[in-house]
């Protein structure tokens, strides 16, 4: 049901959930995504983007609510506010239900193979569960977060997803900072990583604003190891991601005694440890990592594992093809823009045993999954972790099995 109101707004009825929002269709038939909206809704939208192809909306006005829509905990999450949650208008259970139905369809569409994801349930209560918050800085040293599809400051006097002992961080004025990432990692105080507006390197400080020592680190427990995390080394978001992802790979992976693991993207080695120590000291494990700092944190944090070996670098296609060995076991979490075409192809052209796959995005991850299929592997298991509530974001931990492929001669051109 589509009626035009006016050439800013119209009302339609929300057909299915998608990266990006409601699916609905304007009286024209274009497609628009519409955002606060959730199935079978009637709403009125606001047009604020128009194509030829496609739109994109907010909701104004909920004429029929769906049965689960609830307040948003944060009043932050309205429209015109903070763009950085999109579901928070959804129960937890439509939420998952939501999430399970966009990362299924875009793995059909873009991988071409029916899936049948199912979403864990959320290892903890979503308030308080943010371990990292980076924020932009207004005019005035507010933290802010920029608004839906807009590169407008929203300042926030609170961050309800946040770890509440990083709260203080918004009663100071951070000024002449460009950006500050709040870190509450591990037990230890949090801290703020403050980025100029100059340019100049990024310093440290509490969350009063007071600069502290520059090698400020973390330390965090994960299965009985103890890991360093320096103040710009990556580490995931959740508080319950580590444990959860970290023990997820490791029995995936399927690691015996002996055996040779490949790493990549590995970070300050929170699955490398952990395999390592499955590798046992006939084992070898290479970890492989672009971030100098994180490599640093690698080094220390494997130190007692001389199975274990740490190199700086980036992950490329020369890369996958100097360090992968037929039969290898290879555990890849890439940032949000997947492994790539060339590595993806590389990497299965190598025919490893068996790839584990973490991946924060599912359209990339679909996108090197076909490579994997062309390759001749298939995908072993899939699980959608709820890592990110009170957003449209999933994290994925897949298995793919070599099933006896061969990689035709003809096929190496293409990596």
């Amino acid at each position: 049901m589509t009626r035009s109101t006016s050439t800013q707004r119209a009302v339609v009825r929300i057909e299915r959930p998608a990266s990006g929002g409601g699916v609905a269709h304007l009286e024209d038939g274009c497609v628009v995504f519409v955002r606060d909206a959730l199935p079978g809704e009637l709403v009125e939208v606001e047009i604020v983007q128009r194509t030829a192809k496609l739109a994109r909306a907010r909701a104004r006005d909920v004429l029929e609510a769906h049965g689960q829509r609830v307040e948003p905990p944060c009043p932050y999450a309205r429209a015109g506010t903070c763009g950085g949650c999109d579901l928070q208008h959804a129960s937890t259970d439509l939420q998952g239900a939501w999430k399970s139905q966009v990362a299924s369809e875009q793995i059909r569409r873009i991988a071409g193979l029916p899936v049948d994801g199912a979403m864990t349930e959320p290892a903890t209560p979503a308030r308080g569960s943010r371990t990292r918050l980076r924020c932009a800085v207004d005019g005035d040293g507010r933290l802010a977060l920029r608004g839906w599809r807009s590169h407008r400051l929203v300042p926030l006097e609170s961050c309800w997803l946040l770890d509440e002992r990083a709260g203080a961080a918004f009663d100071v004025r951070w000024s002449g900072a460009r950006e500050v990432e709040l870190r509450a990692i591990g037990d230890e105080p949090p801290f703020a990583v403050v980025w100029p507006a100059d340019g100049g390197a990024p310093w440290t400080a509490d969350v009063s604003g007071k600069r502290v020592e520059p090698s400020r680190v973390a330390h965090v427990g994960v299965g009985g190891i103890d890991f360093r995390v320096s103040a710009t080394s990556f580490w995931q978001a959740h508080v319950a991601a580590p444990v959860m992802l970290s023990e997820r790979v490791a029995r995936l992976s399927g690691v015996d005694a002996g055996d040779r693991v490949v790493d990549l993207f590995s970070g300050v080695g929170l699955f490398a440890a952990p395999l390592a120590d499955l590798a046992g000291p006939d084992g070898r494990v290479i970890a492989v990592e672009s971030s100098a700092g994180a490599v640093d944190d690698a080094r220390h944090n494997l130190g007692a594992r001389p199975q274990a070996r740490v190199r700086l670098g980036a992950v490329d296609a020369a890369r996958v093809t100097d360090t992968v060995r037929e039969d290898d076991v290879v555990v890849v979490d890439p940032p949000r823009a997947g492994l790539g075409r060339r590595v993806a192809a590389a990497l299965a052209y190598r025919r490893p045993r068996r790839v584990v796959y973490v991946s924060c995005d599912t359209a990339t991850f679909a996108r090197d999954l076909r490579e994997f299929l062309v390759a001749g592997f298939g995908l072993d298991s899939l699980e959608i972790l709820d890592l990110f509530p009170m957003t449209e974001h999933v994290e994925l931990v897949a298995l793919l099995d070599r099933a006896g492929s061969t990689v035709d001669s003809a096929d190496e051109g293409r990596v």
